[in-house]
Order: C-alpha cells, then structure tokens, then sequence
C-alpha cells in the first residue's frame, strides 16, 4: 500500500518542558501500538435504550472485516506483525522495531525521563497512506510518556492531633447515603482500572475481617504487561488499588470485581477501559475509573477513542464512574485558567465529584463542597472545553465556561459523594491503616452503589445521566449547596462543584423503578 500520505487527525504531541530528551530511541527496539479503527456501522440511538450483547456488538458495530485486512496489508507492507485483532474492540496491535514504527507513520521516536521513568516520546503528528483515512482512528504506544494521576489523598499521619478530622468505614458511608439494603450486588461484576501499583490480600482478608464481612472475590487482569505489583508505599498508586477496591467490595460485598492492571500511558490506559468494556469472561456490568488529566494534556485522538468506547458502553449497558479529580477548578495546571479532568469530562459518564461530610448517629449532620484550602486539595469540576453541552445537561443551568473562549461545554460532576481526606474512608494498604480521600474514593463508592441497583432492578441500569438529568435535584440527592472548588461555587440544584449532589440510594433505587415501570413514550 503506497501513494499519498495524509495527517492523521489529532495525532499531534508536544515534548512538555518537564522531559529531560536524552537521545533517540535504539531503532531496534521492539515495541507495540494499538490501532483503533472505525465502527462498522453507526452505533443504536441511546434514547431508543436498546441493549446489545457484546458478540452482537461486535457483528454489528466492531470492526469491517476489510477494514482490518487493509490494516493488516499497510502493516505487512511496513514491516510489522499483527499479533492481536479485536473486531469488538475496534482494535489491532502491531509488533516492530522502533526503525519500522517510524518509517510506518513517519515520525520520530526519542529517549527521554520524566517522573523519574525513562519513557519513549514523540512530538508533531502521525502520518497514514490516504488510503486509510477515516479507517484509521487512532495509533497508540509508541509515545510512552505517564498519561494520567491517581485521584486519592491520604491523610497524613504525622497531623497534629488538634487538626485531626474524623472518618467512616466505607458501610457506614452507605449508611449515611441510604444505600438498598435489600441485596449485595449478587450477580455483578466491577471492574477497577488502575495504571500502577497493586493490593496484598493480607490487607484486603485484614480490611474485610474487621468489617466481619467475608473478602469479596477480586480477579486480576493483566492489560499491556501490567499487573498487580503493590510498592510497599502506602503513599504510591498502592493507595489507589486498595482504595477502590475496599469501597467497592464493601458497599457491594457480593458483587466480584474484575482489576485490570495496565501500564500508565495512553495506550494502557485506553486498551485497560475497552478490555473491561467488551470482556466476555467476567461479564463487567459497571466500571470504576480514579485516574485521569487535564483536558488539554491529552491528544484529540485519545479523547475521541476513549469517547468512544464510552458510547460502546452505553450500547452494552456498562455504566462508567469516573472520578473528577482532586486540584479544584484549575485541576492542577498553573497558566491562571479553569481545567477539567479527563475522562471524567466525557458527556458518556457519570463525572463523580467530592464533599467534605460531618455525620453522627449514622445520619449526615452537614455536608458542603470538598474544599481544603490550606492545600490539602479541592473538587474537581467545571466546564469542558473539549466536549459540547450535551443535550441532556440543556436544561440544567451549566454556566458557559469562565476562560475567555466563553466555551458552552458539557458540565461537571454529574454526582458527587464524601471525598474529603479529613472526613474520609478507614481503609488497609500495605500492612498499614490509613485514610484516605479524594474523589477516587467517590467513583467506586458509586460504582458500587450502582452493583446494588442493577441487582434490584434486575438488569443494567446503564448510562444513567439522561436519566438523572431528566428527573432534576429532587430525584434521590443531598443537594450541596455551599462552598466551592476555586472559579466555581455551589448553588441550588445542579451545579459545577457537586453535580446533582450526594446520592440518597433508596430514593434513587425508587425514581429508576419508577422510570422503568413507565409506558414508553
């Protein structure tokens, strides 16, 4: 396959100031990238709520058979190998030296350190033959810079006592939500993605014994080479993994939960989400998501393909959770303007936010924004200005972005929950108690909730934000109305702090009964 060569769109990357380039990659080097191609066919309109399997949706919506075959001749032509083809998935990856890589999209490939990891990295966009142009969506893997940050806090131990807050076991945190009672999440499965760091099953059979609840059945996943490899350092991605898989198991103790362990780049972090999504072995009904970025860290590719699978979700009733991130309006960037967090920006999630919550005798006494100003961290949450309102937020008051594009983005959180260190979940990470907050805490607390509801309604309840949006404040929330996340304050009703606010389960599990029992319109 030969001729003209076209851009391919979003492809473009920056080498970030913090890279130490160090020289170019050895040519002969064997790496890996991940190639997203199109759908099939357009994908079922949402609002119809038609569920498909996921072999249904691979027959239907996957990948062209020709598309892949003329994949397949570019990459041959090219000198790679097709070691893997998912037609659900929409994905191939191909196998070569960095020398043929770089001839095959004509780009170059450089050593470099950052964050203390020596990574491979690239800058100025990808090339493909015109040939493929529409075909090809996306190349992952060949840029291996970190892509994406836990969202936990964990209290510092060394406080003083006057400082000290309070915190909860994650069953009294569903007490306080009103969580259904009823069942245990029997007959789901959560997946957690996580890009690092791993869990002891010491510490989980340690965790789950003092809640006298039995440990709940974790299944690892390897994704891309990663695996679960706890530190030692309750301070390191450790801390993400048994935070998430403690709230989880907990709220949800008879829900399993499926781990997908994959590398910190884009490419791991995208192959991770889709291998949940369409994994036919474990059956994922619900996802939890506690990493991500700025928008404006991430190339237009990665945030249509990732997009992307969260629509395929929708399709196969897989609910997303995503936490919002943990630095306030600015999300950690220092130029003065307002960013939102990546993936939870996605209009195809649930975008879960944080509160800081006082509460005694198993009843909530306050709850307002999580906000610590003395820089112990904030909220995420905003205005995107990547994706545009989406039809179901039209009527919801989501202000116009306050950076000067003035962008009428899709709004976030959509809901929130306790994320503050100093109220935060008791949990057990490598041998040691801890504490620990953000809103990495909130996305599998909602997951988790969402097990129970699936179980109750007897089926998925799926991509629930037009759901929630149609019902308004008064259908199953706390509305959080005071404090704020830096550029954004909390109201009545929604807003760009808390979304919705902190759920009320039973009045939730009653509203999406309802919902469900009504004649279609």
């Amino acid at each position: 396959m030969a001729g003209n060569r076209i851009r391919l769109r979003g492809s473009e990357r920056n080498i970030p100031p913090e890279a130490q380039v160090t020289g170019a990659a050895d040519p002969q080097e064997q790496i890996r990238v991940t190639v997203v191609l199109r759908h099939r066919a357009p994908l079922p309109d949402p609002s119809t709520g038609e569920r498909l399997s996921r072999a249904e949706f691979a027959s239907r919506h996957g990948a062209h058979p020709t598309d892949v075959k003329n994949v397949r001749q570019f990459a041959e032509a090219h000198g790679l190998r097709v070691v893997e083809t998912h037609h659900g998935r929409r994905s191939m990856v191909l196998e070569g030296t960095v020398a043929d890589m770089t001839r095959a999209f004509e780009t170059e490939l450089k050593r470099a350190r950052i964050q203390n990891r020596d990574i491979r990295i690239r800058s100025g966009p990808l090339t493909i033959p015109a040939e493929l142009e529409g075909v090809i969506e996306g190349v992952f893997g060949l840029d291996t810079r970190p892509q994406a940050r836990p969202h936990f806090r964990r209290r510092s131990p060394a406080m003083p006592a006057a400082r000290k807050g309070v915190s909860y076991t994650p069953p009294a945190i569903a007490q306080f939500y009103q969580f259904p009672t009823a069942g245990t999440g029997t007959g789901q499965t959560i997946g957690i993605i996580e890009l690092g760091g791993g869990y002891n099953a010491s510490d989980l059979q340690t965790f789950f014994s003092g809640l006298q609840m039995a440990t709940p059945s974790v299944t690892d996943v390897s994704v891309d080479g990663g695996s679960n490899q706890p530190t030692g350092d309750p301070n390191s991605a450790d801390g993400e993994v048994a935070l998430d898989i403690e709230v989880a198991g907990a709220v949800a103790p008879g829900a399993n939960m499926a781990v997908y362990f994959t590398t910190n780049t884009d490419q791991g972090f995208l192959d991770a989400i889709t291998t949940a999504i369409y994994d036919q072995t474990n059956n994922v009904t619900v996802i939890s998501i506690s990493w991500g970025g700025p928008e404006s860290t991430w190339t237009v590719q990665s945030l249509q393909s990732y997009d992307q699978a969260f629509q395929d979700a929708q399709a196969l009733g897989v609910t997303i959770c995503v936490a919002a991130g943990d630095d306030g309006s600015s999300d950690g960037v220092s130029d003065g303007q307002a960013h939102v967090d990546f993936p939870a920006s996605s209009p195809n999630v649930l975008a879960c936010g944080g509160t800081s919550l006082q509460a005694s005798n198993g009843a909530i006494r306050s709850e307002v924004v999580w906000n610590d100003g003395s820089g112990g961290g904030s909220t995420g949450g905003g205005v995107s200005e990547v994706f545009p309102l989406p039809s179901y937020q039209s009527a919801s008051g989501v202000p116009v972005s306050v950076n000067p594009s003035r962008f009428r983005g899709r709004g976030l959180p959509d809901v929130a929950g306790d994320a503050d260190p100093e109220t935060g979940y008791d949990t057990t990470v490598d041998g040691q108690p801890s504490v620990v907050g953000g809103t990495s805490a909130v996305a599998p607390l909602w997951a988790g909730l969402i097990a129970l509801l699936n179980q109750q309604l007897g089926k998925p309840v799926g991509f629930l934000n037009p759901q929630l949006y149609a019902s308004g404040e008064s259908a199953g929330f706390n509305d959080i109305t005071s404090g704020n996340n830096g550029a954004y304050s909390a109201g009545p009703g929604w807003d760009p702090c808390t979304g919705w606010g902190s759920p009320v389960g039973t009045a939730l599990l009653s509203n999406l009964s309802a919902g469900a029992s009504a004649p279609a319109s």
